[in-house]
């Protein structure tokens, strides 16, 4: 990813002019770091001797990143619920097979709710998955209430006392207030079972900046408490996680690097970070 290698180079060789500065600039905005970080960037280099460079931006940027948990969330008494959000085509229904994957790996039991009841495409594509990984999952009438499958669901997770219940959520249009009420709904009507352990937002990499303004619209009707990333697998231009993280304070806990139920990875934040200095 290389995120700051033009930066570096520039600096490195010499005098830096202003149409330098002016390339750097624009060059990081490329990269999804958004305007106003990217001018914070500049300035610190500016400021900063050539040798202290790396350093200075290395710790400029960890500030920037969230300092919540990026563990998923877990309890060794009861059913973990996860719901996953976002808009459709973000890969919302794929990330919810690969954290499946990723659960079973850890021989942890899951059981998937198909909430996204709008979408016969997405429930059909979950069951696919479900049985691809040998897990079961509730599903409903095509345009039935979501509220209801994600109930039954968990309902059913309480009775057998499954270790996840993971419910795929509709992601249509995120500016419909309808869509958020129906999250809303999802949410109540879960937690008259079990509790409502993680939110987790799905945000296409690619997207850049209009992922920041999916996250905010997200954070305003659930309450969100990681991200998925994905499309990391090197078409995204690397600085999205950096700026979705310091303008809405949620950490990433998870990025998809490809299509398969394996390419979900854990993410680590000071290897991401060395990655965009490298």
């Amino acid at each position: 990813m290389a995120l700051f290698s033009k930066l570096f180079a520039k600096i490195r060789g010499g005098q830096t002019s202003q149409s330098d500065w002016a390339e750097i600039h624009d060059s990081l905005i490329a990269a999804d770091l958004g305007a106003k970080n990217a001018a914070e960037i500049i300035e610190i280099a500016k400021k900063t001797k050539s040798d202290d460079i790396s350093e200075a931006i290395f710790n400029s940027l960890k500030s920037w990143l969230s300092q919540n948990s990026r563990a998923l969330a877990t309890n060794s008494v009861r059913t973990t619920t996860v719901m996953i959000v976002g808009v459709n085509g973000t890969g919302k229904t794929t990330s919810t097979a690969k954290l499946v994957s990723h659960l079973k790996s850890e021989n942890r039991t899951v059981l998937l709710a198909a909430a996204d009841t709008f979408r016969a495409a997405a429930v059909e594509q979950l069951q696919t998955w479900a049985q691809r990984l040998n897990v079961e999952v509730v599903t409903g009438p095509v345009n039935g209430d979501p509220a209801s499958v994600a109930f039954e669901a968990a309902t059913k997770a309480k009775e057998e006392n499954t270790n996840y219940l993971i419910i795929d959520t509709a992601g249509r249009l995120h500016t419909k207030s309808g869509l958020m009420d129906e999250l809303g709904k999802v949410r109540r009507v879960v937690e008259k079972v079990l509790p409502i352990d993680e939110v987790l937002l799905v945000v296409d990499a690619t997207t850049g900046q209009n992922g920041i303004v999916q996250a905010k619209v997200f954070m305003e009707s659930v309450v969100v408490t990681g991200l998925i990333l994905t499309k990391m697998d090197g078409s995204a231009k690397g600085g999205i996680a950096l700026a979705i993280e310091r303008e809405t304070g949620i950490p990433v806990k998870f990025i998809g690097t490809g299509e398969g139920a394996s390419d979900l990875e854990v993410f680590v934040a000071e290897p991401y970070l060395n990655g965009l200095l490298a």
